[in-house]
């Protein structure tokens, strides 16, 4: 009986995270940023890919590369297994880097061994049923409906579908993070950020300058709503007011060159500022204090909601 309730349990499950994922937000990877992610699997597309969520129902797409490490948890190493080992309602963590496509490419995979054995005796119990699922029976399932079901289910068979439970609490996860993500678009984090810096008395962008900006609107045009902060700075010489409109027109050179040279929409930008030599980075007593607070800060920003984990990356030119 316990083995029927569990395999209903990951039946329902597995309808709940497919209807899900017709609506999750998938993440776009940046090619050649390393990711560290820690999720469950709800579909795969091919032997060796597949979909992970993680805690706040973000999707990531995981392409497992033919020389990835792919193990368990075990304390003396742990063995070592095929990828078409991985099934749905798995539990992993993988490393890796993203690629061209999107996608972050696996060069490690790891789960425990028991959750392991769970979902691949499950995934091969389930299988032949939900094949038999038709396509009016999946329309007339309501996602709420589901939830409560699962829950109620998984509270009558604690113990016996840890892995059901598992992606349940990753379904779930995923609606309250949406209704999270509708209450907050107004929280930003920092995807990356830029420092370019300029001559005594200049506004113009050098060469180096350009080549970073270059670099930030590409990776602006591989994110869904971002937005751009940039702020200019200026060194302690001359007069205080002189300084502050030298460190708005150093500001206002960035934006230019993004709107002029990249088509970067206007509503991109958050209102830009200039602080003059207010916020010194380094010391205005040296000259290469000086040359370091002669600058312009450029963040690129990226909802919290539609992308969490994420690193923070700089790059910093000087002229």
């Amino acid at each position: 009986m316990l083995k029927k309730i569990t395999t209903f349990a990951f039946v329902i499950a597995l309808g709940t995270v497919t209807m899900l994922a017709q609506t999750a937000q998938l993440r776009t990877a940046v090619a050649g940023q390393k990711y560290k992610i820690k999720g469950v699997v709800v579909a795969k597309e091919s032997e060796n890919t597949f979909i992970v969520r993680d805690a706040v129902g973000v999707d990531t797409k995981v392409v497992v590369a033919p020389n990835a490490s792919i193990k368990n948890n075990a304390f003396f190493g742990g063995d070592r297994y095929a990828v078409n080992s991985i099934v749905r309602g798995l539990n992993m963590e993988i490393e890796g880097v993203g690629d061209s496509t999107g996608s972050v490419s696996a060069n490690k995979v790891r789960f425990d061994k028991s959750n392991l054995m769970t979902a691949q005796s499950i995934d091969a119990r389930v299988a032949p049923a939900e094949e038999r699922l038709t396509a009016a029976e999946q329309n007339a399932q309501r996602i709420s409906g589901q939830i409560d079901e699962l829950m109620a289910i998984s509270n009558a068979a604690k113990g016996g579908a840890k892995a059901a439970q598992d992606t349940a609490d990753a379904a779930v996860a995923g609606v309250n993070a949406t209704n999270e993500r509708i209450s907050n678009m107004d929280d930003y984090v920092v995807q990356s950020s830029a420092t370019v810096n300029f001559k005594v008395n200049s506004s113009v962008l050098s060469a180096e300058a350009k080549a970073s900006l270059d670099e930030v609107a590409t990776a602006a045009k591989t994110l869904k709503g971002y937005i751009i902060e940039v702020t200019g700075f200026a060194s302690a010489e001359g007069s205080v007011a002189r300084n502050k409109a030298l460190s708005q027109r150093r500001a206002q050179a960035v934006k230019d060159y993004l709107i002029e040279n990249h088509d970067v929409d206007l509503r991109r930008f958050s209102d830009s500022y200039g602080f003059g030599e207010l916020k010194a980075v380094a010391d205005n007593t040296t000259r290469e204090g000086r040359e370091q607070n002669r600058r312009v800060e450029i963040k690129l920003m990226v909802n919290r909601g539609l992308n969490t984990n994420v690193e923070v990356r700089s790059t910093t030119n000087e002229d």
